[in-house]
């Protein structure tokens, strides 16, 4: 099992700071890989990076959601060509300073369905920049 970050992460990378076996790569470029990306084929499993998401984007494997219900102020972010009406984001969000090239805030209330981030953070070691986005 390992786990996956979805549309709400706004790469903070946190996450990557604690990683014990450093398989979270931040995607590159922004533009096709707007999000951070764990390596399904390195994950322990250990949670570590669970708590360390201001954004509450890491999900295990299998709690995905398929109905996530985004909270007021929360953003998601994506390529130009899934979220065509999102905007460069540069500024506080949650405490946290945030620098984004695609994002929105959809609004409280709407309803996302996060399952495709599974292969999509497959996708990005497999057909992707994988660990050579690391530089």
């Amino acid at each position: 099992m390992t786990h996956v970050i979805t549309a709400i992460c706004l790469r903070d990378t946190a996450c990557v700071d604690v990683c014990p076996v450093e398989c979270i790569i931040p995607g590159k470029p922004e533009s096709e890989w707007p999000w951070l990306y764990i390596d399904p084929d390195t994950c322990i499993d250990c949670g570590a990076c669970v708590p360390e998401c201001p954004y509450e984007a890491i999900f295990p494997e299998d709690e995905v959601p398929t109905a996530y219900t985004l909270k007021d102020g929360q953003y998601i972010a994506d390529t130009k060509a899934n979220l065509p009406d999102g905007e460069p984001l540069d500024g506080d969000v949650g405490g946290h300073h945030v620098k984004v090239e695609n994002a929105k805030a959809p609004g409280a209330g709407t309803v996302i369905d996060f399952t495709p981030a599974t292969e999509l953070n497959k996708k990005f070691f497999t057909e992707g920049p994988g660990y050579s986005a690391k530089g």
